[in-house]
């Protein structure tokens, strides 16, 4: 592990500031803009600029601008493929695994996705990540919903949550749901990546039998790798499948955990984000900065 990295923290203030500077770097990246220049655009110094970025992503700025490449995706697009090749572990072929923040996945019977969530009560709070704010909900049997959010308005959480749930009801409970997500911030902070078994999280969805298959082999692609959407509709058994599996990526209802953003385009090119490229480029430089850190 790299031992000269600072452990990380987490607020919105961070995140808009780090959002701002790789929006920049992302849209100049031909140019490979300087550190002078990046740290100016967000109006710091380049010695505060270059700490904070580094504290956030576990390495500089110039290595997190090479990860943006399309050479370096393409890359990590092999990568991935060859790993999963090799373990076989991708779809259905192993339900249970738990993958690198130790996640595992129930779905919501038959009838329970029918209902729409008649008899059930949510809870949910906004809370900060090193992502932005995020609305998180969760039931008596676990986390059911994780969406990121622009503003901390709870109107709009509620409106996001009536719509997936119309027949449940609805509890405002932040200091409920900050356990999950100070689990969460302390892996991120201390960038702890194996299994917990001490501090499981339960994700407990609702979808078609395909879209569980789906989000099933998304938890089998391992932090910092990527894979395509032709990719995965091969990985569970449905070759020609591709747009039904983007379609299905799409409707992912747990952002992150579910790592829906971790599937790319066969160019290279990120591709599209239910909740914002900017946001898609911001997870997945994230995630390399992790794993180049670790090493």
């Amino acid at each position: 592990m790299n031992s000269v990295v600072e452990p990380a923290t987490y607020d919105d203030e961070t995140y808009r500031q780090i959002a701002k500077a790789i929006a920049f770097l992302h849209q100049h990246h031909l140019d490979q803009p300087d550190l002078a220049t990046v740290a100016r655009h967000v109006h710091l110094s380049e010695y505060h600029f270059q700490r904070l970025f580094t504290r956030w992503a576990g390495i500089s700025p110039k290595r997190f601008l090479q990860n943006l490449t399309v050479d370096y995706a393409k890359a990590k697009l092999a990568e991935t493929k060859s790993l999963l090749d090799l373990t076989g572990e991708v779809g259905l072929s192993s339900p249970s695994r738990l993958h690198d923040l130790f996640v595992s996945l129930e779905a919501m019977s038959p009838g329970e996705f029918k209902a729409g969530g008649v008899g059930l009560e949510i809870r949910y709070g906004i809370h900060a990540t090193p992502f932005g704010l995020c609305l998180l909900a969760k039931t008596a049997r676990g986390i059911c919903n994780l969406h990121f959010l622009e503003t901390p308005d709870q109107a709009v959480a509620e409106h996001l949550l009536q719509t997936e749930w119309p027949g449940a009801t609805l509890v405002a409970d932040q200091p409920g749901t900050a356990g999950e997500c100070d689990s969460l911030r302390e892996r991120f902070a201390n960038r702890i990546f194996t299994a917990n078994p001490d501090r499981p999280l339960v994700l407990v969805v609702k979808g078609t039998n395909f879209q569980i298959q789906v989000w099933r082999a998304l938890l089998q692609i391992p932090l910092g790798g990527l894979m395509t959407y032709q990719g995965l509709a091969k990985a569970i058994g449905r070759p020609t499948a591709a747009r039904a599996v983007g379609n299905a990526v799409g409707c992912n209802p747990v952002g992150y955990l579910i790592p829906c953003h971790r599937v790319i385009r066969a160019s290279g090119e990120w591709g599209g984000y239910r909740w914002g490229a900017a946001r898609k480029t911001l997870l997945l430089g994230w995630e390399a900065g992790q794993t180049q850190a670790l090493t």
